[in-house]
C-alpha cells in the first residue's frame, strides 16, 4: 500500500484506502473515486495536479489529496 503521489505516469493501480477524515473520503466518493476501483495516472507534473483516467473519465487530484490516497500498483493489462 502506497501514497497514489507516488504512482508514475502511465501505472494503474487500485484504490484501496483513504488516510484522512469523513469529508476527504466523502469529497472522493463525490467525484466517483471509491475503494476498489481501478484508476490510471494519465499526468503527472511535480507543481501542479494528478491528472487520472477513471473508468471512461479523467479527473484532476491536487497534491495535498493524492498523498492521502492509498493504491496498490496493478499489472498493466497487455494489449494484442
Amino acid at each position: 500500500m502506497i501514497p497514489l503521489a507516488l504512482i508514475a505516469e502511465g501505472e494503474e493501480a487500485r484504490l484501496i484506502g483513504v488516510q484522512g477524515g469523513s469529508s476527504l473520503r466523502k469529497r472522493l466518493a463525490d467525484l466517483g473515486l471509491n475503494i476498489g476501483m481501478d484508476i490510471r495516472v494519465i499526468r503527472k507534473s511535480p507543481d501542479g495536479p494528478m491528472i487520472l483516467g477513471v473508468k471512461e473519465s479523467r479527473l484532476a487530484l491536487g497534491r495535498g489529496m493524492t498523498r492521502r490516497v492509498m493504491v496498490e500498483i496493478t499489472p498493466t493489462k497487455m494489449e494484442g
